[in-house]
């Protein structure tokens, strides 16, 4: 861990909140078993496409194309997978970072949750639509 809190402000800072944030979800009893049956040993290609997301994102460089959403619309998760989530990924941010890159990841990690969730809300309850 840094000894003083800073923003995020480069790549290694991206890489420092994605590795410990997936180190997390690896230990927690509820999301470990949905994210490993899914990667399985691929740990080091999800992460490199987490740090190309979170460096888009949040660096404004655009190292990482692509749609998050379809790859995640059929796992078996609820409201309390996205609140074990966001509340792991907001811990990760206050032990390491503070200022408004790390703020702007907070909000928008939890923009994502809610739309993520509001749009397997929506295909749970409407099995007609295809996803899209």
């Amino acid at each position: 861990m840094q000894s003083e809190n800073t923003d995020i402000l480069n790549l290694n800072d991206v890489k420092t909140l994605v590795d410990d944030f997936y180190t997390k979800i690896r230990d927690n009893q509820l999301l470990a078993p949905i994210f490993n049956n899914v990667i399985k040993e691929n740990w080091p290609m999800h992460l490199e496409k987490m740090y190309r997301f979170w460096e888009t994102i949040l660096l404004e460089t655009p190292t990482y194309s692509g749609s998050p959403f379809l790859k995640h619309a059929k796992l078996p998760v609820e409201k309390e997978h996205f609140d074990t989530w966001i509340n792991l990924f907001n811990q990760t941010i206050d032990e390491h970072f503070t200022g408004a890159k790390a703020d702007e990841a907070k909000w928008r990690a939890a923009r994502m949750s809610e739309m993520f969730q509001y749009k397997l809300d929506y295909y749970k309850n409407n099995p007609a639509q295809p996803l899209i």
